[in-house]
Formats: C-alpha cells, structure tokens, sequence
C-alpha cells in the first residue's frame, strides 16, 4: 500500500488545463509520502506546487513544497508524477529530477487530501 495525499480533482481539472501534459500516459494524481506504509498522513502543510521537470523522454513531473521542503522522509523531493509515454513508470520521476533537478514555476497552493492506494 502507498499513502500521501490525492490532489483535489477540482483543482487537478485547473492544472492540467493550466499545464497541458506532454506525454500520453497522463497521472497527475498524488504525492506520495511512503511504500507500504501503514498510518495515513495528517493534513499537507502549505502544499505548493513549486517547479517542473521533463527528461524529454517521456517522464514529466511537478516539483512541491510541504512545510516549505521538497524534501520527503526518505530523502526524495515531494513531486506529482504529471505524464508519462508508453512504457514508462511513475517511480521514474524521483530518477529524473534527481538527475535533471527542475525549473521553478510561479508558487501555487495545492488542495491535497490524506489516502492511501
């Protein structure tokens, strides 16, 4: 099992029309705290959507802040897998902007709920 937050579906609506998806495959669903995880998290604090990153080879993600970090408990930056081409997985955002950092954007609160999938 996995838990984090889901991003409001309304909100998901205005982001995506905001910043279309490059590739096919599109998630922009979640941000994930942990694998396996057992205890739901606790409301996001001041989620924010901070910056984006493309290896133009089809894994596109969102950079976010919570509390002010992008850094997660395990040492990753907290993201949102936007869109991804064939044959490729959402796991391989935290590859990519480790390797390809990302660009800030223009700060943009988030509506993020407690879940687990």
């Amino acid at each position: 099992m996995t838990i984090g937050w889901k991003l409001d579906r309304t909100q998901r609506s205005v982001l995506l029309d905001a910043f279309p998806p490059r590739y096919a495959n599109l998630v922009a669903d979640h941000v994930t705290i942990a694998v396996d995880g057992t205890k739901l998290p606790q409301s996001a604090i001041n989620p924010v959507l901070i910056g984006h990153t493309d290896d133009g080879k089809g894994v596109e993600a969102m950079i976010v802040a919570i509390n002010g970090s992008t850094s997660r408990p395990d040492g990753k930056v907290w993201h949102i897998t936007w869109s991804l081409a064939e044959g490729r997985a959402a796991r391989e955002s935290n590859d990519i902007i480790a390797e390809y950092g990302w660009r800030e954007l223009a700060l943009l609160h988030l509506k993020l709920t407690p879940a687990h999938w």
